[in-house]
């Protein structure tokens, strides 16, 4: 009998662990985060947050709204019900009262989404000029360089960007093949391989710039993009994904471009968005920025095509 009961016990065990690798880390963080913001409206209101009941919820998201996108209020929905599953609870989160309040909300606030400014061509090479012209360590030049080409030119996310090693990297005659061993929309790790070409024009090149780096850096194993110690040593610690948000607002700021509305999306969207501009479609831009459903393109295509497309261009003043 004891024996069966610790069997059942590491089956359990196993089985949360199961439950909570199905889930890349970042994503748990978040969900631990914005339930406890829940949690905190439900014990300052004397509620119960787990198990809640749609009632409370609904409440909470109205709470909400005063001050959230709706993006946001969607979010923390699909949070606190992960946390319920999680924990051996049901939440329907299909309730008339939570689905009806959330249509209300969103008529009444609209439900059009500012997102990040795109990195444009314009920008990226504003970028790049001003950190050549910039008085810093040649090596770190080219670092900083090549993290934002190879961003813009692979259409990669942040997290994948810092997450590049060594070994992921195939120079070929045509330019250079990154394979991506994991990312946001392949949690399973099933890989994907980039290919970047060589741009005529060697400043913006993403692989020409990312050769200087690796042969002056003399990496030849491991990350590819790392951290420098005082008096730029480099080391050999991988840089945070929040670094390149940094160095885009950073360079931006010198070249004197507002950068309150950029981050490291940016980099992808500005990748979409000049892509679609040059007649770039769906299926081709999907493959390299690895999105799974078109609705995000398609809007990358729209916002490129505003000016494109427009009738008013037909009609002489």
């Amino acid at each position: 009998m004891n024996e069966l009961t610790t069997n059942l016990k590491s089956l359990h065990e196993a089985t949360l662990n199961n439950l909570k690798s199905s889930k890349a880390n970042n994503t748990l963080r978040a969900y631990k985060s914005d339930f406890k913001d829940f949690q905190n409206f439900c014990t300052k209101h004397g509620l119960n947050s787990l198990p809640s009941e749609p009632k409370t919820v609904s409440i909470y998201l109205t709470h909400l709204s005063k001050n959230s996108k709706i993006s946001t209020l969607r979010r923390r929905l699909v949070s606190i019900s992960m946390v319920h599953k999680l924990k051996g609870h049901y939440l329907d989160t299909k309730h008339p009262i939570i689905v009806e309040n959330l249509m209300g909300i969103r008529r009444i606030k609209g439900s059009i989404q500012k997102g990040k400014k795109p990195l444009l061509i314009s920008y990226l090479k504003s970028i790049i000029n001003v950190i050549n012209e910039k008085k810093i360590e040649e090596i770190k030049k080219l670092r900083d360089k090549s993290i934002i080409l190879i961003g813009f030119g692979g259409g990669f996310r942040r997290s994948e960007i810092i997450s590049i090693n060594y070994e992921d990297l195939e120079f070929v005659p045509e330019g250079l093949k990154i394979t991506v061993k994991k990312s946001k929309t392949d949690q399973f790790g099933e890989g994907t391989t980039k290919g970047l070409p060589y741009f005529n024009n060697e400043i913006y090149c993403p692989v020409k710039n990312l050769k200087k780096w690796l042969e002056i850096s003399k990496i030849n194993t491991g990350p590819i993009f790392r951290r420098f110690s005082k008096g730029l040593s480099l080391t050999d610690k991988r840089l945070t994904d929040q670094s390149v948000v940094l160095l885009i607002k950073e360079y931006l700021n010198l070249a004197g471009i507002e950068n309150k509305n950029f981050s490291g999306h940016s980099l992808r969207s500005g990748f979409a968005t000049e892509a679609a501009e040059s007649g770039a479609d769906e299926r081709s831009i999907m493959a390299m920025t690895g999105h799974k459903t078109t609705q995000m393109v398609r809007r990358y295509i729209k916002e490129a095509n505003i000016f494109k497309n427009n009738a008013l261009n037909k009609i002489n003043i």
